[in-house]
């Protein structure tokens, strides 16, 4: 079996013409408050990765960073530039090309591929009842959405073959 841990960058600060180029938007305050406290329930519930892919984007380190810092997980960290602005198609080509040694992996990234990559991939009948969350909201930021694999190698990630098996969102978890 393989795991898969999709966490969304969290809360940023908006991109106008007074911020810098988006790559290096930092997170607010509510986005350093939710990254704990996610990485905190992935720690209590046992997700603790063997590998861990980020995109290079200074959101998604301080998010990694945080989260991090509750999680305790002492698992290789690999800034991946690839991740960054990657649609699903090309995450899914990334997280096959991981080496089996990893049998849980937490990929730190963006919207909208996260969403898109992790509607690809979840087999919605197998998962039942479990939903990325409300209308409006899928993947906010912040999220981590769980998805176990019933494969031996990571090159044989297919679409619609995960089970989500859990979907952490910061509003739902306590301080």
């Amino acid at each position: 079996m393989k795991r898969l841990l999709l966490l969304r960058h969290a809360k940023t600060e908006q991109a106008n013409k007074d911020t810098p180029a988006d790559a290096e938007r930092q997170l607010t305050e509510r986005g350093r408050s939710d990254a704990p406290k996610v990485g905190r329930a992935m720690r209590e519930k046992g997700y603790k990765p063997d590998l861990i892919l980020c995109s290079p984007s200074t959101r998604t380190r301080q998010t990694l960073e945080l989260a991090n810092a509750e999680l305790q997980s002492a698992a290789k960290i690999e800034f991946v530039d690839g991740i960054y602005a990657a649609g699903a198609q090309k995450l899914m080509s990334l997280f096959r090309a991981i080496s089996d040694s990893a049998a849980s992996v937490m990929a730190v990234g963006h919207n909208p591929g996260f969403e898109d990559c992790a509607a690809l991939l979840i087999d919605e009948k197998r998962s039942g009842r479990k939903r990325m969350g409300s209308e409006g909201e899928k993947f906010p930021t912040s999220a981590v959405a769980v998805l176990d694999f019933d494969i031996e190698h990571w090159k044989n990630l297919a679409a619609h073959s995960g089970l989500l098996t859990d979907f952490l969102r910061p509003k739902d978890l306590r301080s």
